[in-house]
């Protein structure tokens, strides 16, 4: 039995891994976008923050009725509370890996968490 899950994303809206992957510690999403598209409501959450990494394209997140620009190699954190939504351009698509955490869960990190063999 393999110690690992492997799952290749096709070019779908939006590709939810926890299923995929079997994660317990995170959801992430694949997330593509046209040109023009959003999001199509504002949302927050209870307890996870979300990390966002552009991966191509340009838009913006509005936070908070705060517009922040987004392009390739951007990352952004969102708390849990604050609104959002999230635009492509209108001169093209932007496509995004969001990583959802619980806010406040990370105990311990990097060379703190490993085992070195």
């Amino acid at each position: 039995m393999s110690s690992y899950t492997k799952y290749t994303p096709s070019t779908e809206a939006r590709t939810e891994l926890h299923d995929r992957l079997s994660l317990t510690g995170a959801e992430i999403s694949i997330n593509n976008l046209p040109a023009g598209g959003c999001v199509p409501f504002v949302h927050a959450h209870k307890e996870n923050e979300e990390i966002y990494y552009i991966l191509s394209g340009k838009g913006s997140a509005v936070i908070e009725d705060e517009a922040v620009e987004l392009s390739k190699g951007d990352w952004l954190m969102i708390p849990p509370a604050s609104r959002r939504q999230l635009y492509a351009s209108k001169e093209e698509g932007i496509s995004y890996i969001c990583i959802q955490v619980k806010s406040g869960s990370l105990s311990a990190y990097t060379a703190e968490d490993a085992i070195a063999y």
